[in-house]
């Protein structure tokens, strides 16, 4: 049977792919289903037809996977945030699990065993971040949808008046997410599950006072208007919020009232308010000015017994339970008794050279983000870690420069993984143990790929720090062979 586009095809979902969507055949060609569950079977229809593939979206549901729930999110297949809430969470975490065995073994050639995933304890609830986008472009709930559908046929004597009076009113605002893929259309939310409820509330406090401040929604075609981003972070330890609007111009004249109803929905908790201003075009969340129009400008947070300061632009691990698992595994397998010189590769703020600094004689971090050695740097100070230091520079220079041997290499890299040059140096380096946290199988494996043939892989650990996404962890430990 040939697939065109159009088509509605049924299909058994027999597996679970990266990135969330449902694999099912038809003879032997490929679809990738959007919120299907293996063990569904499913009416599809094919939106997206390509040589080797197809994309389609589930038309009707015939048999259902007993992996599948009800998600609890209203937006949910809308905002793309979550891939995988209606899928019961043992069953995401077998997901997650296969699919880090399977990118090993199929992208790095690598068959060797995967621990069963690691849980979040908190599956709701669970980040200390968020942002959200303004848009003066809103992207309508099928419901709502459904009104102008209801009305233009013809069953409704208004003739479409109570869709266009809805899209007037409300259609030139939206405070949420983008839906996938439009940088430029946002759906409206009142409500994400996964940050903390009085988050929610200073959305809707933020949104209302926006909506009515007669001060425009920046447009990201013409360039015009103030209203970008908010952002909200929330430490759990210490009970603080910050809040982060970032505008196109300062808002510190018109914010007290804003202010005010942050404070009112935050209740006991202590509320920093920052105005980041930038007049860059790009749709980045990071201001080149920041004022901050309440309290300290920056929240601590606690991983294990250290304190971190967090900025509005600062990185900082957004699920903080899990990340004290994870960083937990890596001082496991790293094995220090005290007097090993550690390089901590990607180092960013220094929360890992921070955590291990009490194991170890002395820890180098490397980071190429001038701003994240700096946070790091004042993280040691407010924990009065003496024995951590960072170089500043593009990785794969700095390692080539360094005089000193390390006994252990904890390698940490963005989602792309680590360039080949890293690689060599670090196998050139010799050194008898190597930790990798990964937040991407694809890369990870590519890269187990390249050091197998100097190291053993001893324990390949995946880490759930994203509950109801695709997003994985994974800690691995290396030794060196001995030949």
């Amino acid at each position: 049977m040939t697939v065109r586009k159009g088509d509605i095809v049924e299909l058994e979902i027999t597996k679970m792919a990266y990135g969330g969507k449902g694999i099912g055949r038809v003879g032997q060609f490929v679809v990738f289903v959007r919120g299907a569950v293996p063990g569904d079977r499913v009416f599809a229809r094919v939106y997206k037809k390509k040589r080797g593939y197809a994309e389609a979206a589930i038309e009707e549901i015939l048999e259902a996977s007993p992996d599948r729930v009800t998600p609890m999110c209203t937006y949910f297949n809308y905002c793309g945030g979550c891939q995988l809430q209606n899928v019961a969470y043992d069953a995401q975490l077998r997901y997650k699990g296969e699919q880090v065995k399977e990118a090993i073994k199929r992208i790095g050639g690598l068959d060797i065993p995967v621990h069963t995933v690691i849980a979040s304890d908190d599956i709701f609830a669970y980040r200390n971040k968020m942002e959200f986008s303004f848009s003066d472009r809103r992207w309508f709930m099928p419901e709502e949808v459904a009104v102008r559908d209801h009305d233009s046929a013809g069953i409704c004597p208004c003739g479409g008046d109570r869709f266009n009076a809805v899209r007037k009113a409300t259609g030139g605002f939206a405070l949420g997410f983008h839906i996938p893929g439009s940088f430029k259309n946002v759906i409206d939310i009142d409500q994400c599950l996964l940050q903390q409820d009085r988050g929610n509330s200073i959305l809707v406090a933020v949104k209302r006072f926006a909506k009515t401040s007669h001060i425009p929604v920046y447009n990201l075609k013409t360039h015009e208007g103030v209203w970008r981003f908010l952002g909200i972070r929330y430490s759990t330890a210490f009970d603080q919020f910050m809040v982060n609007i970032v505008t196109s111009r300062s808002i510190s004249d018109t914010a007290s009232v804003l202010i005010d109803m942050i404070s009112d929905v935050a209740g006991d908790a202590d509320v920093t308010v920052v105005n980041n201003i930038t007049g860059k075009k790009a749709a980045v969340a990071i201001g080149e000015q920041e004022i901050i129009l309440k309290g300290r400008g920056f929240i601590e947070d606690k991983i294990g017994p250290f304190i971190f300061q967090v900025s509005a632009n600062s990185f900082f691990q957004t699920n903080t339970r899990a990340a004290e698992k994870l960083y937990y595994k890596v001082m496991e397998y790293a094995e220090l008794t005290g007097d090993e010189i550690v390089f901590d590769l990607y180092s960013g703020t220094g929360t890992i050279p921070i955590f291990l600094s009490h194991m170890a004689e002395k820890i180098i971090g490397f980071e190429i983000s001038t701003s994240a050695v700096l946070n790091a740097q004042e993280n040691c100070a407010a924990n009065s870690v003496k024995n951590c230091r960072f170089v500043l520079g593009d990785i794969r220079e700095e390692l080539s420069n360094v005089k000193v041997v390390p006994d252990v290499i904890i390698i940490d890299p963005p989602r792309a993984g680590m360039h080949k040059d890293v690689v060599k140096r670090i196998l050139a380096l010799a050194v008898e143990r190597v930790v990798y946290v990964s937040c991407n199988p694809t890369s990870l494996a590519r890269d187990l790929a390249m050091m197998a043939d100097k190291y053993d892989i001893l324990d390949v650990q995946p880490i759930d720090m994203f509950p109801h996404t695709y997003h994985i962890e994974t800690v691995v430990r290396l030794r060196r062979k001995k030949n």
